[in-house]
């Protein structure tokens, strides 16, 4: 019964912490999770998560039955037998608690260790499998599985103190209670000689005591297991206490952005945290104008940004979407400065056809849904369509069904990108950014899908980043973007 009672209230748990960790880890920045490992992040949560569950079935089932235990017969012999015995069981308790706890915080070191050590083992793997094609490319296959062997080595190391101090703590506990159980026995039988207690007191008091310790004996184990529940929580706990760099700030007038042009002024914006400030670091937009201190995309417009790598195109195009928040300047769509926008208000208004597309290990069909989760079959296929994708689908096997694998590397690269646009047209947004987003594609399928674009971005704000001349004779605004300033604007 507490089994099948308890497996609800597991499952719960389980289910709100893992949701909620996931809506947090959205909520923060890009930046933080180019910083992270995936594989570990992912470990970190399976460990926290578990380690919960466990936690409370530790504490509800184990624990605190064998605390009342414990307290029961310090009682029942004190007032039943003699203060002594009540004494003896006292010591040999706290003694037993004592050193449990004691030898439990030496070891937390050593779980802490391993569970880094199995993070970046775990890391390895995912990001070796991640990168398969890379490692064909290059015949690393050896080298992969040596810097896996290594990283697996390193985790047996650490285990081994793990188990090696367990093994410590064990004899210790073991000890302690036949130190207690002999000294307990020598009283009572010494009792039972003087004729204060008879033979069957010994026996109560023996059968009574060897009970008490097998799950006092379990308790030490869960103590541990507690332990290292924390400590596998741990970083579950630093994942949730990681702050979110861009704000939800929720302005007192006006929460959505209405569109009529958008504004760039002087922009700064740290591509590090906040102490962090070293130069090398700082992005810088000076003289976003040639004609003053600001620029202004302007509704129904088709912008151009280039200029060589590192120049900051990309940047802008991460700042409209607010994967960063600029420390200095302001960024402003129709005057409202967005950094006092709620999120979600403003990017439901920008759709991105990125340079890196990245697919879901889905189907071609969810995937250019997922740009607007309600569409119907006839609109995915309209908007496959405008990108000029939906005739290669239908050659498909199993045509709108088809698994795209893991980042859809079942796809070609302009396949990929042609998936991305159709996606983000069936978003139908106000803004488009294009960044870079027919790099991946032949010459030939680009003239097909220019003329559908020109169709999209007929009656939208569109920012385009690319080196192609094809793509910027189309534009009505040049910008050419260097070091962080336009040195060149025109048509």
């Amino acid at each position: 019964m507490r089994t099948f009672l308890w497996i609800r209230v597991q499952q719960f748990t389980s289910r709100e912490v893992q949701v909620e960790l996931l809506r947090h880890l959205h909520n923060l920045s890009l930046r933080w999770h180019l910083e992270r490992k995936t594989g570990e992040v992912l470990r970190s949560v399976d460990r926290g998560t578990s380690s919960i569950n466990n936690l409370l079935s530790y504490i509800i089932f184990s624990i605190l039955p064998t605390v009342a235990d414990i307290i029961i017969a310090i009682v029942y012999f004190a007032i039943t037998f003699s203060g002594w015995f009540g004494l003896i069981i006292f010591l040999c308790m706290s003694l037993y608690l004592t050193l449990t706890i004691i030898l439990t915080e030496w070891r937390t070191k050593y779980r802490r260790d391993m569970n880094l050590r199995d993070n970046d083992a775990k890391s390895r793997a995912v990001d070796s499998l991640l990168n398969f094609e890379t490692v064909k490319y290059y015949n690393a296959e050896d080298y992969e599985a040596r810097r896996f062997n290594g990283a697996i080595v390193k985790y047996q190391v650490a285990e081994w103190k793990v188990n090696a101090s367990l093994a410590l703590l064990n004899q210790t506990q073991n000890l302690v209670i036949g130190v207690g159980l002999l000294a307990g026995s020598l009283l009572c039988a010494s009792y039972v000689i003087k004729r204060k207690l008879y033979v069957g007191d010994y026996v109560l008091f023996g059968t009574y005591i060897i009970q008490l310790y097998t799950p006092l004996n379990w308790f030490g184990t869960y103590y541990r297991m507690i332990q290292s529940s924390f400590i596998d929580m741990e970083n579950m706990f630093e994942l949730f206490s990681e702050e979110q760099e861009v704000r939800q700030i929720i302005p007192l007038e006006n929460q959505h952005i209405r569109l009529e042009w958008i504004s760039l002024f002087s922009l700064h914006c740290l591509l590090q945290p906040i102490h962090y400030k070293l130069q090398e670091n700082l992005i810088t937009f000076q003289d976003i104008s040639q004609f003053g201190h600001y620029c202004n995309f302007f509704l129904i417009a088709i912008f151009e940004l280039v200029g060589p790598s590192g120049s900051g195109k990309s940047t802008i195009v991460r700042l409209l979407f607010r994967f960063y928040d600029v420390w200095g300047g302001c960024i402003r769509i129709d005057g409202q400065d967005i950094s006092k926008a709620k999120q979600v208000s403003v990017r439901s208004h920008i759709g991105v056809v990125p340079q890196d597309t990245v697919l879901f290990n889905d189907t071609i069909c969810n995937n250019i849904r997922y740009g607007r989760i309600d569409a119907t079959n006839e609109e995915v296929m309209e908007a496959a369509m405008t990108a000029n994708i939906h005739d290669r689908i239908l050659t498909f096997p199993d045509g709108y069904e088809t698994q795209v694998g893991e980042r859809g590397l079942k796809l070609s690269g302009g396949e990929k990108q042609r998936v991305a646009i159709a996606r983000t047209i069936l978003k139908n947004p106000d803004i488009i950014l294009f960044d870079e987003a027919t790099s991946a594609l032949d010459t030939k399928t680009e003239r097909k899908i220019q003329s559908s674009l020109a169709k999209v971005c007929a009656h939208r704000t569109t920012i385009i980043v690319a080196h192609r001349l094809s793509t910027i004779v189309k534009a009505d605004q040049i910008l050419v973007i260097r070091d962080g300033r336009v040195v060149e604007r025109g048509r």
